[in-house]
């Protein structure tokens, strides 16, 4: 039920968006803390959330332009956790230095596939 004068497919594709939009609020919320303005100064508080913006533009377009496929689906909250806070041990044999990680966070291939997308 809405009050929108439009044709209905245009109030729909309004009510989508603004789902989505929603969506990002909720996940900068989540991934990047943005509503802690702990400043006492209203322009400190407003540079800060400037700083989480773009933290969070940052991470999406990193997110939507560089990483695989599969990992586009992922929520910034999501990344770090399957990425960065898996559990991994290093193994030192000959001259080989290797990371054994389990497998049940990321795949071998998603990981290599993320590892080639990042520039030596």
């Amino acid at each position: 039920m809405t009050n929108l004068t439009r044709p209905a497919k245009r109030v729909v594709r309004f009510y989508n968006q603004r789902g989505t939009a929603e969506q990002w609020i909720k996940e900068g919320r989540n991934a990047v803390k943005w509503t802690r303005l702990s400043c006492h100064d209203f322009v400190d508080n407003q540079v800060r959330l400037h700083h989480f913006v773009l933290a969070f533009n940052l991470g999406n377009f990193l997110r939507q332009l560089v990483l695989p496929r599969e990992v586009r689906r992922w929520t910034l909250t999501t990344t770090p956790e399957k990425l960065i806070k898996i559990g991994a041990k290093v193994v030192r044999h000959a001259r080989q230095v290797t990371f054994q990680l389990a497998e049940a966070a990321v795949s071998r291939r998603l990981f290599q596939a993320i590892l080639c997308a990042i520039p030596a």
